[in-house]
């Protein structure tokens, strides 16, 4: 079903026109009758708790598709409902990459950092849900499809790699005992060379799905998320304890002996069992609303969780308000700005973010459209696909000259759609409408730059356990475990796993100090992707899937003989040799 389409067709048909008046009348029964308003949907479906005594509803609720008339009411609960699911996705990456696990930036800069993100996902995500058609030619932009944005958690291994290099070799500045110094001008680096390596995801949206998948199938795309996740865990885990910043270090200045610093409210050394009951809070709260919560609840448990910490937080004295106070009423996009410029060594790994980001939305928009209950092959399904990996580029571009890392699809919303049954676009734009507010309230976002590390770090450990988990879903889906693709998983992730768990192993492989900043810089890019342990999995794993061989297996074998007495009919087969010939193509190789 495409954009102009009915609601529950999937074959073309073209409607007349409206008139002026037919549209008024349409809005006039939207917005001033009861049924426009609330309409007859059972609002107790998403608000009831899954209680052990309480009966369960056996009436499924209505499904909403793509362009049915819905509520205006529902319309607003259920893109709350989305903004929410998807709220600590956006603000994660921008809170680690501008912390002290990234630039140091001051506590504005972050504040504006969250707030954009939150502007930019609204506005990009809009793009992605309206779909354009681009004027003379088969291509479209977007999918029309609820299919929203968000910042790519693949970029923040490169990101963290990158700022650590540029530390070390005087990119950015430390002071006399080693402390590292705000350095705006890396963040700027990693925002120039992203919108120029964006421009990889445009040319791979003009490829077909079919090839694209042939050269990036689960094989090598599951690994590597599941590889980006389990990096991620380490920063987490380490928040939960008390920080991840220099007081989590084993060797420090006295300033952070205790976590986040010694001036901070309530401050405890890293590790303190105060800080593990916070996050273990967050974490426990989760759990909770998935066994206990009504659907609006189970959809957003990790916000509920982050809240309840926040709570018990700010209850025990553990909350620097500060910057809260000192923070504006209101941010928007360019508030801040950084210089613009390409740092060579992270042309290569950023590439493979933006490879990495178009195989997920290719996988994210079928996803969407099977609980959208929209067709997943053929011309209509491979134009969203298109439209969807052109938009994923094009909003590359875009968010960084907004002063934001790479955006990618979100595949929590699927969730949402499934669970709530409605895929209809107008909740789609209520869902921007919600993010851009929460952006534009500058307030807010200070509120979420000043959640404990703790806290903070028992929610992102769980998001972060989740992206690993989706990639071992990607495998498990998508790849047979032949022998051939455990040689090739093995293989892979041997050093991937060894990158991710001791990342500075090949620090010392080159020993050049010259002058030659090109040589520099193109030896720091090789070091800085052999220490991203996903950007090796991915490598080697494409490398062996497209020069291994297929074997046939057992399996395989005992299928070829059950065949045979079909293939070759009326040829005796005790004692003679089986004539390879005959049997089936689709028994050759396992695909």
């Amino acid at each position: 079903m495409d954009e102009d389409q009915g609601p529950s067709q999937i074959a073309p048909q073209h409607a007349p026109k409206k008139t002026l008046s037919s549209r008024l009348n349409s809005v006039k029964k939207t917005f001033l009758t009861k049924q426009g308003i609330l309409g007859d949907y059972d609002y107790g479906f998403l608000l009831r708790p899954n209680l052990p005594f309480m009966k369960k509803s056996r009436q499924a609720s209505p499904f909403f598709g793509l362009n049915d008339k819905m509520p205006v009411v529902l319309a607003l609960l259920l893109g709350l409902q989305h903004a929410l699911a998807m709220l600590a996705g956006i603000i994660t990456p921008p809170i680690l990459m501008s912390g002290t696990t990234g630039v140091n930036l001051p506590a504005d800069m972050q504040q504006y950092l969250v707030s954009t993100a939150l502007i930019v996902s609204g506005i990009l995500s809009m793009i992605q849900i309206t779909r354009f058609h681009i004027y003379g030619t088969p291509y479209y932009l977007g999918t029309g499809l609820i299919s929203v944005v968000g910042i790519s958690f693949s970029v923040i291994p490169v990101a963290q790699g990158a700022f650590a290099q540029m530390y070390a070799n005087g990119f950015c500045p430390t002071d006399a005992d080693g402390t590292k110094l705000p350095c705006p001008d890396a963040y700027g680096a990693l925002l120039g060379t992203a919108a120029v390596c964006a421009l990889i995801e445009v040319l791979i949206a003009f490829i077909p799905p079919r090839i694209m998948l042939k050269i990036f199938p689960p094989i090598v795309t599951g690994p590597t998320v599941m590889l980006i996740g389990i990096h991620l865990i380490e920063t987490g885990f380490k928040n939960w304890a008390g920080g991840s910043g220099p007081c989590a270090d084993a060797t420090h200045v006295a300033f952070f002996d205790k976590c986040p610093n010694i001036t901070a409210p309530h401050a405890l050394p890293w590790g303190s069992p105060e800080y593990l009951g916070l996050g273990f809070s967050v974490f426990l709260t989760i759990i909770l609303c998935e066994r206990f919560g009504a659907p609006i609840m189970k959809s957003t448990s990790v916000i509920i969780g982050l809240l309840v910490g926040c709570i018990i937080a700010a209850a025990t004295g553990y909350f620097d308000r500060s910057g809260i106070d000192a923070a504006p009423v209101a941010s928007f996009v360019w508030v801040h700005t950084f210089k613009l410029t390409v740092y060579g060594p992270l042309v290569l790994p950023v590439l493979a973010v933006f490879i990495i980001c178009a195989c997920e939305a290719i996988g994210d928009i079928t996803a969407t459209c099977d609980v959208s209950r929209l067709e997943v092959e053929g011309a209509t399904y491979e134009s969203r696909i298109q439209g969807g990996v052109l938009a994923d580029g094009i909003n590359g571009i875009l968010a960084a000259l907004m002063t934001i890392t790479p955006m990618s699809t979100f595949a929590q919303n699927n969730g949402v759609i499934a669970l709530t049954r409605c895929a209809n676009r107008t909740a789609g734009y209520c869902c921007c409408m919600f993010l851009i507010i929460m952006g534009i309230f500058a307030k807010f976002a200070a509120a979420l730059v000043a959640i404990p590390s703790p806290v903070l770090g028992g929610m992102t450990t769980f998001l972060f356990c989740a992206v690993a988990v989706s990639g071992i879903a990607i495998i498990t889906r998508g790849v047979p475990f032949t022998r051939r693709n455990r040689f090739i998983l093995t293989a892979g992730l041997a050093i991937g796993y060894g990158a991710t768990l001791v990342p500075n192993y090949f620090s010392n492989v080159f020993s050049y100090s010259g002058d030659n900043k090109g040589l520099q810089g193109f030896l720091d890019a090789i070091v800085l992707i052999m220490e991203t342990g996903f950007t090796v999995t991915a490598l080697v794993c494409m490398i062996l899937n497209l020069t291994l061989d297929e074997e046939i297996e057992e399996t395989d074998e005992a299928m070829v003989a059950a065949d045979e007495p079909v293939a070759a009919k009326g040829v005796p087969t005790n004692g003679q040799s089986f004539d390879s010939s005959r049997v089936s193509p689709g028994h050759e190789k396992q695909v």
